[in-house]
């Protein structure tokens, strides 16, 4: 279990990190399932926190940062450490090369690399040694709609401790998002 003392030093940097992006962008929910040796589904929802930087401008295209922070629920059969689920609270600054959204359809390509901390340290077959990771991601999707409301997006996520641990099984997501920025 994550100490208390952890938690609260989780949240006092996601807010700190939440509080240094300009305003608050969006919401998504996302759902995914890990690849490769391990079945864990993977429930979540996330807010996002623009920069407000439009940097490498080319047209009606440019390079754009982000905050998020999010939490999600992983589930899966019990295993070999007979833990079936946990919950992952993560922090990720992201760069998004994307078209300027209006009316149609604006897509983006983006990519990650955050914090994680989960509930515990084991689930399914997995023993992560620590309950610390670090994660990064690629993406891509398109925004649509009124002013680009809406969004859908799929990111390929790599979780792992990189090694500060004993053991570094690290696991792979396949995930889908839905978004409504405000």
């Amino acid at each position: 279990m994550v100490s208390t003392s952890l938690r609260g030093l989780l949240c006092a940097g996601l807010l700190a990190t939440a509080g240094a992006a300009s305003a608050l962008d969006r919401v998504t929910f996302e759902y995914g399932n890990s690849a490769g040796d391990a079945d864990i589904d993977r429930y979540g929802a996330n807010v996002t926190f623009d920069f407000g930087v439009h940097w490498l401008e080319r047209g009606s295209w440019f390079l754009g940062a982000y905050q998020e922070v999010g939490i999600s629920y992983w589930h899966s059969d019990p295993g070999r450490y007979d833990n079936d689920s946990l919950v992952d609270f993560g922090a990720t600054p992201v760069l998004r090369w994307q078209k300027t959204p209006g009316q149609g359809l604006a897509p983006f390509l983006e990519l990650g690399a955050g914090i994680h901390v989960t509930t515990e340290s084991e689930i399914e077959n997995k023993d992560f040694d620590l309950n610390f990771t670090f994660g990064s991601h690629v993406g891509g999707g398109v925004r649509f709609g009124d002013k680009g409301r809406y969004e859908l997006m799929y990111r390929f996520q790599h979780l792992s401790n990189a090694s500060i641990g004993e053991k570094n099984p690290g696991v792979n997501f396949h995930l889908f998002n839905l978004g409504y920025h405000f």
